[in-house]
């Protein structure tokens, strides 16, 4: 579906208003996702440096992203905890054919 007949919602990033193409039943998925953008920009903004709206932006989006990641390989490193335990395990007990 092309951008110009898609459906828009809009949003609200440090008091300007934008709207942006949204599939339907996405809305509260770009609603939510543009609250916690506007909220990481208020807390750059609010730092007192002056800086324009889209440095704020990029600053933001570095910070998101910076979570993002971190999320991730806690993630892993909690998937290859699993996976180790889960071996541990199978050594462990016995084999359920008797061996």
């Amino acid at each position: 579906m092309s951008d110009a007949k898609r459906p828009t919602a809009e949003i609200t990033l440090l008091g300007r208003h934008y709207k942006i193409a949204c599939d339907p039943g996405e809305e509260a998925k770009l609603e939510r996702a543009a609250r916690y953008l506007d909220r990481a920009m208020h807390g750059i903004h609010g730092q007192g440096n002056v800086l324009g709206n889209e440095r704020i932006a990029v600053m933001a989006a570095l910070n998101i992203t910076h979570e993002l990641l971190e999320t991730l390989d806690e993630r892993r490193a909690g998937e290859v905890t699993i996976t180790r335990l889960n071996e541990r395990l199978e050594k462990a007990l016995p084999d359920s054919r008797g061996n």
